[in-house]
């Protein structure tokens, strides 16, 4: 077979463990998963509601159109139906822009570390990435102003950075757009963005009206609580979404997360009683942190990432023992640290426990 070389050498994407894996592994009755940023309190009950009453043909496509969603969502966000795409998860969505714009002969500039499928569909499309280190966790915008030349098709802004936690403000945003070129597409990865409280934070969707070379992604696996549904979007100027649609696989919308999501979107209530939580969360990780002298980068998210001074793998696989799945940090490029996930309150309780434990004996 002469398959691409690059393909020869690039590792897939490594999700984080099951709970049955590690339950058979361990001889474990109970283990509670903090790995993968998924939402400790499920979903709306609207949502529920929607697949209950609802049942979706399983003999019939999927609405390519995703009508019904496409109208809810445009007018929760006060946009135009020909401004959004959608994917299976904003993965897909990182796909198919990809596949749209990258090429042997073009590069794509994105902060280091962060989310790992920029560079790995760039490497598929066999172009050049340009990674540019976080400094104190942060984006780098200088940096990545300075890496642009003409073979530059893509920037990647992650915020809030996944695994950082961390956000850019909104004027040194809006300094960094007005600086890059209209020819290049600046991708801006929300997939946190109703997790944030920062009051410098920006309105991503009045700048993809200043700005024409912008698109916004969001996704409903996060605090929505739909990620086995895998239902993401993209917010961008008709132009943008008009030239990406051809690159979309068809019916790449399942009918039933169309459907669950165009009623979660309704329940607002759920959404700010999900954030409230997790910002308690977060105090809990702060103030063990604080009491253990531990270093973390204040978080924007629901995940945190925790500096253990010691191998990353290590501390991952102590907890594990423990019954608590984490993500070790020497596959987010901190090898020394671990992501949480911020659960329950007693989900909490108990991995800090698990955490404190395991640091006295280590």
């Amino acid at each position: 077979m002469r398959w691409k070389e690059q393909l020869l050498t690039l590792t897939p994407y490594q999700p984080g463990k099951s709970i049955e894996s590690v339950k058979k592994q361990y001889n474990l009755e109970h283990i509670v998963k903090l790995a993968s940023n998924e939402n400790p309190f499920g979903c709306s009950k609207q949502a529920l509601a929607a697949l209950q009453s609802n049942p979706a043909g399983l003999a019939i496509y999927p609405d390519g159109y995703a009508t019904n969603l496409r109208e809810t969502l445009s007018a929760f966000l006060q946009v135009e139906e020909e401004e959004l795409i959608f994917g299976n998860g904003s993965d897909n969505l990182i796909q198919i822009i990809s596949r749209a714009l990258l090429h042997p002969d073009a590069n794509t500039i994105m902060a280091a570390p962060t989310f790992s499928q920029y560079k790995h569909n760039a490497v598929i499309e066999g172009a050049i990435c340009k990674e540019v280190p976080l400094v104190n966790g942060d984006h780098d915008l200088d940096a990545m102003l300075a890496a642009i030349d003409e073979k530059t098709n893509i920037i990647w802004l992650c915020s809030p950075n996944n695994p950082t936690g961390t956000y850019i403000p909104e004027n040194k945003l809006v300094a960094f757009l007005e600086k890059v070129p209209a020819d290049i597409l600046v991708v801006l990865d929300e997939a946190y963005y109703e997790y944030v409280i920062a009051e410098d934070y920006y309105n991503s969707i009045d700048l993809t009206r200043e700005f024409a070379n912008l698109i916004v992604l969001r996704t409903f696996s996060k605090i929505y609580g739909l990620a086995a549904l895998r239902i993401g979007y993209g917010v961008a100027n008709r132009s943008i979404i008009k030239a990406l649609e051809p690159a979309r696989e068809p019916f790449n919308v399942n009918s039933l997360g169309q459907l669950a999501a165009s009623a979660a979107i309704e329940d607002k209530e759920f959404i700010n009683n999900c954030k409230e939580k997790n910002r308690q969360g977060l105090e809990q990780f702060y103030q063990f942190c604080t009491k253990n002298g531990l270093e973390y980068y204040p978080s924007q998210t629901n995940f945190i990432l925790i500096d253990c001074k010691m191998d990353g793998n290590k501390v991952f696989q102590g907890l594990m023992e423990k019954g608590y799945i984490v993500r070790s940090g020497n596959a987010l490029g901190f090898p020394s640290a671990v992501r949480i996930t911020v659960g329950s309150l007693e989900q909490n309780e108990g991995v800090l426990r698990a955490l404190g434990e395991f640091l006295a004996q280590n």
